[in-house]
This record gives C-alpha cells, sequence and structure tokens, in this order.
C-alpha cells in the first residue's frame, strides 16, 4: 500500500512552480521579456497574489535554498511569541511615559539585543493591558522634559517686544532668555534684532551670569528652528556665529521638532509670565528703563517668586541643594 505521507508530489510541484514564476519575474525586472512589460501583467496573466510570490521570493533570495520556497507550518508559536514578565513590565512603563511602539523599541533594543520584542509585540503588549490608546496622563507624560541636575539641560528662546514697549519710539526690541531645564532659574537678555550674532552674544552673557552667580554650566541647550539659532547642516555650522559659540563651550546643541513650540514648553511659559506681570499695556521712558525694570523682575522671578513646577519654592532655593552636572 503506498504510504501517501512519503508522497512528494506537492513539494515538486511547489517547486517547479516558482521556478518559473522567478524566471518570468527576472526577465520582466530586466526589461527582457518577450510577453510582459509590467511586473502587474505578469501578476495577472499568471493568476499571482504579488504579496505572496515577493515573500517566497526574497525569502529564497536571502538564503538561496529552494526549501524557503515550500509554505511553512503555521500556528502561533508561542514560546517566541509570549514576552518575559520582566520585559512587558519595562513596555508597561515606558508606554506610562506616553512613548509610542518605535521609541520603545529604540530604548530597549541596546540592552535586550535579540530579544527586543517587534513592533507588533508591543503593540500587542499594549492591546492586552488596554493601553494602546494614550490617556490624557500619559500624553501629559510625553509633553515633559525631565531634568535631574542643574545645567543638563538650557532652553533657549527670543521674544519679540512690542512697538510701543518704549515711549516715543517705534520700533521692535526683542528678549533672549536663557532657562535652566532642572531648577527654573533664568536670565534674559534685551537686544535691538535677532540676528545670529546679536543673539550669540545675548546667550553668552546669559551663560556668564548664570555660571558665575547661580553656578550652572550647560551641558546640552534646546533651541527652536529659528535662523538665528542656527542650522542642523554639521557642514555650515562652523560658519554660524551662535552654533560656534556652543562649539567652543562644548555645549550640545538639541532642536525641537518643527511647528511644535511645546517641546520648548518652559521658555514659552516664561514669555507669558513675563508678559503678564511685566510687560503687558506697560511703557517705559527709556531703553535704560526698561533694562533696569527687567533686572529688577529676574532678581524677584528668581529670587522671590514661588514656581508651581518645582514643588512652590523659588528657584534659587531649590538650585541651592540641586544636585550638578559633574
Amino acid at each position: 500500500m503506498r504510504l501517501n505521507s512519503q508522497d512528494s508530489t506537492i513539494k515538486r510541484n511547489y517547486l517547479q512552480k516558482y521556478r518559473f514564476l522567478m524566471k518570468e519575474y527576472e526577465l520582466v525586472k530586466k526589461k527582457e521579456h518577450p510577453k510582459y512589460k509590467f511586473v502587474w501583467e505578469f501578476y495577472e496573466s499568471t493568476d499571482t497574489d504579488r504579496r505572496t510570490f515577493l515573500k517566497y521570493y526574497n525569502r529564497y533570495k536571502q538564503s538561496g535554498k529552494e526549501s524557503d520556497l515550500l509554505p511553512r507550518k503555521r500556528g502561533p508559536k508561542w514560546k517566541s511569541r509570549c514576552p518575559l514578565p520582566f520585559i512587558e513590565n519595562k513596555v508597561l512603563s515606558l508606554r506610562e511615559k506616553g512613548l509610542n511602539r518605535y521609541e520603545i523599541i529604540h530604548i530597549l533594543k541596546p540592552k535586550l539585543k535579540s530579544h527586543t520584542p517587534s513592533p507588533s509585540g508591543v503593540y500587542n503588549i499594549f492591546k492586552r493591558h488596554n493601553v494602546n490608546r494614550l490617556r490624557p496622563p500619559m500624553k501629559a507624560n510625553k509633553r515633559l522634559i525631565i531634568k535631574k541636575k542643574a545645567g543638563e539641560l538650557g532652553h533657549i528662546d527670543s521674544h519679540y517686544l512690542s512697538k510701543c514697549i518704549i515711549h516715543s519710539e517705534s520700533r521692535h526690541r526683542y528678549l533672549v532668555v536663557v532657562i535652566d531645564s532642572c531648577t527654573r532659574v533664568a536670565w534674559a537678555e534685551l537686544v535691538d534684532d535677532i540676528k545670529s550674532l546679536s543673539v550669540m552674544f545675548a546667550a553668552l552673557k546669559c551663560f556668564n551670569i548664570l555660571a558665575d552667580h547661580y553656578n550652572i554650566r550647560f551641558q546640552e541647550v534646546l533651541t527652536d528652528n529659528g535662523p538665528e539659532f542656527g542650522t542642523k547642516v554639521s557642514k555650515k555650522k562652523d560658519n554660524h556665529p551662535f552654533e560656534r559659540m556652543l562649539m567652543e563651550l562644548e555645549v550640545k546643541h538639541r532642536y525641537t521638532r518643527p511647528y511644535r513650540p511645546q517641546t520648548n514648553g518652559k521658555a514659552e511659559r516664561f514669555w507669558r509670565t513675563i508678559e503678564e506681570n511685566l510687560l503687558h499695556e506697560t511703557t517705559f521712558d527709556s531703553v535704560d528703563e526698561l533694562k533696569e525694570e527687567l533686572l529688577q523682575y529676574l532678581y524677584y522671578y528668581n529670587q522671590e517668586r514661588p514656581h508651581q513646577g518645582i514643588g512652590g519654592i523659588t528657584p534659587v532655593e531649590f538650585n541651592k541643594n540641586c544636585p550638578r552636572i559633574t
């Protein structure tokens, strides 16, 4: 009696079919096929599903083994598809910070290497724990840039003032601010324009004041993508005043996402605060008076004003016991 389990007819038919299809496909791709001009004509004529064919074709090209042209055993591979509990816990803890699957994989890959779950595997973990959609607290966590040391990150931004800020003048003036992300200590300088050279000198003066009076020296700074703050093109950085200053000070430059001012939210919030407390509907008799009022306000902001983001204490008080960048 014939044993059907040892019949290799199906195997031969599969191999014969794919040898023929691959030969035809490669002729079409080389534009040497006598009948088909486009690949879609080849698929329609041979009644071949494009995705299925390319799956087997690419698998064979990578290994060179004809056995890869045969269908594989189907079914859930539960031992490889179920992540270990500690991996699942890591994924969930990162998800609570509002990260998506690709950001989580980027963080886990250096540590887990070959055990890193795939994007679909990470999404399955989300779905099992009902966190596949971001909740409001998770969205809020993602917007936070949390730094635990003074000088770890500085926020830099520029802000234009009303033309009527100084009596009998009709021209724009600008402020440049540097804020420490951890302690919220801030310093701002008044400039006549926001050309790169003016912004560079203003930022350098802020750096020196924060270093001398508050012992804060920055490791990284974050700015928007304005031309006054430089360019992401590495070849042009040497010729830009602001970029050159950061290179000389050995400070790393980070940029916000385009059209996403929330990334530099601490600087944006500072502008709102200073507008409400100092600048709104206020006119000054001269530039010197404006500079004097700005100086007094910065003292008040750093020394006396409680800050909600650091537990209701002043930035200077928080800065006293804050660890430093070594």
